[in-house]
């Protein structure tokens, strides 16, 4: 029996989204100019078959927020060797819940600017995940990206 075309529609709509690629947007924090990271990353991003918006360097909130809801992102990746860190990332989980899009990964990362503890409480206020300079010893950078991006598509199912 064929179903009404509301259900169809909506039903295709539902399977186009889950096959569609995962979207990230990247970007190097305010007053950052340490890109080179944030470039790796979004290459090896990339390379999983992801769609990724780059914005760049010396982005703020805002700017990643607006950049995220425009696009349809699944998550962001942000760059942060600033010092601003702690209070960077909670702006942007508040931001992105005041905008509707709480459901955007958060992930991060900044080199030894960001301490253990630090990324405990990040983690713990919502961002997904940060990563340190001993995960990318430990796990590799590739094996960092196939994180990344599995915790996203885990998070869209």
């Amino acid at each position: 029996m064929n179903q009404p075309a509301e259900a169809r529609s909506s039903h295709g709509l539902e399977d186009q989204a889950a096959s569609a690629p995962l979207r990230f947007v990247t970007a190097a924090s305010l007053f950052d100019g340490h890109d080179a990271a944030i470039n790796l990353m979004r290459r090896l991003i990339q390379a999983q078959g992801c769609e990724v918006v780059h914005l760049g360097h010396n982005r703020s909130v805002a700017d990643i927020v607006r950049a995220a809801v425009c696009e349809d992102a699944d998550a962001v990746a942000v760059s942060s060797y600033q010092g601003g860190h702690s209070e960077y990332f909670r702006y942007l989980v508040d931001s992105l819940a005041e905008q509707g899009a709480g459901h955007i990964q958060i992930f991060g990362g900044g080199g030894g600017t960001i301490t253990p503890a630090e990324i405990r409480e990040l983690q713990d206020y919502g961002v997904n995940r940060i990563y340190h300079p001993d995960d990318g010893m430990q796990m590799g950078l590739v094996e960092m990206i196939e994180d990344l991006v599995g915790r996203t598509r885990e998070a869209r199912e």
